[in-house]
């Protein structure tokens, strides 16, 4: 079997071919990249809009919070400078249980809710709540644009097995790790596009990048797991990398890049992910993750996803890291 590659297409991905040589990947298992970018203030480089958007949920919800907690407790204060006595209906005597009770009334106004037995009565706390109930609308909807674009931002959600594995195949071996879909939406005509990456032999400076040719680079559909295989063969960039320890002489890394339409949202979706040297197992095998149910239908345990078994290669890698040690 025979692919021809042509040793000078992907020299460069993007992620330039000077490393330092300490040995850190050059794309993360998210998909972000490794970069440290320099010389930007963090919103120029951004952007608020793509700051609130991109952010983790966790992070966001807190910041909605954190966000609606001060601009209460900052209105509050402007109710307390005003005075008190221009809110009428307060019962507090205290000077914590008035604060108390503009910070909820502020947080009445901000909503628009307005129960009703606090209301302003003097011109500065009429100014303050009129100035607040703009600034909750404004507030409302920038929220709620927000959300939206957070909600209605499509992504792929992409199960990529832990390892990346050194197999048999046919009658030589592949380079093959698995994939799912991690959400319950369709996925259609995913292709896969992977790139090996490492250090040059002869200047160590330098990073080479070269394309692995898929068994399979496209599927029409992605309802079950795709385990994409690169047959190690006479033209792989993979050919003279024996064992663990070349993997990780060169620092090797494989590149993964992932592009799909899905179906729910009617739009391109992209993933990316990689393997570092010290993820790639020789000698070994997926398990196999599919059954059926009592009534046909095909199961898939992607609990198992990562699950394999050790494997003997053909006898030809053997022999030649045999021979190889021997001239050491």
């Amino acid at each position: 079997m025979k692919h021809h590659n042509n040793p000078n297409e992907f020299q460069d991905l993007g992620l330039g071919t000077r490393t330092t040589g300490r040995g850190e990947r050059m794309l993360n298992q998210d998909g972000s990249f490794n970069v440290d970018r320099r010389g930007l203030k963090y919103f120029e480089e951004k952007g608020i809009y793509h700051w609130l958007i991109s952010m983790r949920w966790s992070r966001f919800v807190l910041l909605l919070f954190s966000g609606y907690v001060v601009i209460n407790f900052l209105f509050a204060w402007l109710y307390m400078i005003a005075g008190t006595n221009n809110l009428d209906g307060m019962t507090a005597v205290t000077f914590g249980g008035r604060f108390m009770e503009a910070f909820f009334f502020s947080s009445q106004t901000l909503t628009t809710v307005g129960y009703g037995r606090l209301n302003p009565a003097g011109m500065w706390s009429n100014i303050i709540a009129a100035v607040e109930s703009l600034a909750g609308l404004m507030t409302l909807a920038l929220a709620t644009g927000i959300l939206y674009g957070r909600f209605s931002r499509p992504s792929a959600k992409i199960l990529f097995s832990h390892n990346a594995l050194i197999s048999p195949y046919k009658d030589i071996t592949a380079l093959m790790f698995r994939i799912a879909n991690q959400r319950s939406n369709q996925l259609i005509e995913l292709e896969a596009s992977i790139s090996f990456s490492f250090l040059n032999k002869h200047d160590r400076s330098h990073r080479e990048f070269r394309n692995l040719v898929l068994e399979r680079s496209k599927i029409n559909f992605f309802p079950t797991t795709w385990t994409i295989v690169h047959p190690i063969d006479d033209d792989s960039p993979l050919r003279n990398f024996k064992k663990q320890s070349d993997f990780l002489e060169h620092e090797a890394e494989v590149i993964i890049l992932l592009k799909a339409f899905d179906d729910t949202f009617s739009q391109t979706v992209y993933n990316r992910s990689s393997y570092r040297a010290e993820e790639i197992v020789f000698g070994a095998k997926f398990d196999i993750i599919f059954g059926q149910n009592d009534k046909g239908i095909v199961t898939v345990d992607l609990h198992r996803i990562n699950e394999y078994n050790e494997v003997k290669l053909p006898d030809y890698v053997y022999e030649e890291t045999e021979k190889e040690m021997a001239k050491a």
